[in-house]
């Protein structure tokens, strides 16, 4: 089985090749990468391999940018310290995702679901990755966030939260009765965490509750324009790539 690494720790990436071998002597690490922009320039001339293992924090980025750069068509494990990336593994060519340091059982458990997804015999492969997804689906979202105030932590629950917007490097969640609170996660990682029924991310800097949309409007070069309340003075036009995205889900 042909496999490549990225990973932009070489120690990180030394182990894991070790680890690999020791699981099964037939793997063979093909090639190491250390970057977004390498793995994006291999893998638009490099062969098909069995299989990848991504790292999604790199020097350069983060991993799911190299699937907006390159098709990629091998399965791929990711490999992070972080848990708040999962939802968004598993919404490209993700079968598993270990959290570092890697545990040798826990890899070989992957491996094991690798050879049962990808086996010539047995069941359906469709059915098998049916299945998956809806294990996968079944994750439970966020029903409160957690706030700082002062030296105080509390939590809003977010069935109550109107909006979160970002600020610089900032991030604040707005309730229904227009009352402000500083939160420990970023955008980024409450777009992975908000139940995706009830909250969509407009642009860079704002992530709306369905319930706080009150009209939408048409707006220059096909974008749309929101009116959520309460008021903010927070960009609220949904970026042109979001467009077709926020349609869809205004319509669930």
């Amino acid at each position: 089985m042909k496999v490549i690494i990225i990973e932009d720790e070489i120690p990180a990436a030394n182990r894991l090749a070790k680890l690999l071998t020791r699981c099964n002597d037939a793997i063979e690490v093909i090639n190491k990468l250390d970057s977004v922009e390498a793995s994006v320039r291999y893998l638009q001339t490099a062969p098909f391999v069995d299989l990848i293992f991504m790292d999604i924090q790199l020097a350069d980025g983060i991993s799911f940018d190299i699937f907006e750069q390159v098709k990629v068509t091998s399965p791929v494990i990711f490999t992070t310290a972080f848990d708040q990336y999962t939802l968004k593994a598993f919404k490209v060519n993700s079968i598993d995702y270990l959290l570092k340091p890697i545990d040798e059982t826990e890899l070989q458990q992957s491996l094991q679901k690798h050879r049962q997804l990808y086996s010539k015999t047995g069941d359906n492969f469709s059915d098998k990755l049916v299945k998956m997804l809806q294990d996968i689906n079944a994750v439970k979202y966020k029903e409160r966030l957690l706030i700082k105030r002062g030296q105080q932590l509390s939590y809003l629950k977010t069935d109550n939260t109107a909006y979160c917007y970002a600020d610089g490097k900032l991030c604040y969640a707005v309730d229904f009765e227009a009352k402000k609170y500083l939160l420990e996660s970023n955008l980024s990682e409450l777009e992975e965490q908000l139940q995706p029924a009830n909250f969509f991310r407009i642009n860079r800097h704002l992530l709306v509750n369905i319930e706080a949309v009150k009209k939408v409007h048409t707006w220059l070069g096909g974008r749309l324009k929101l009116e959520i309340l309460p008021t903010t003075t927070a960009e609220t036009v949904v970026s042109r790539e979001r467009v077709n995205g926020f349609k869809e889900w205004l319509g669930k």
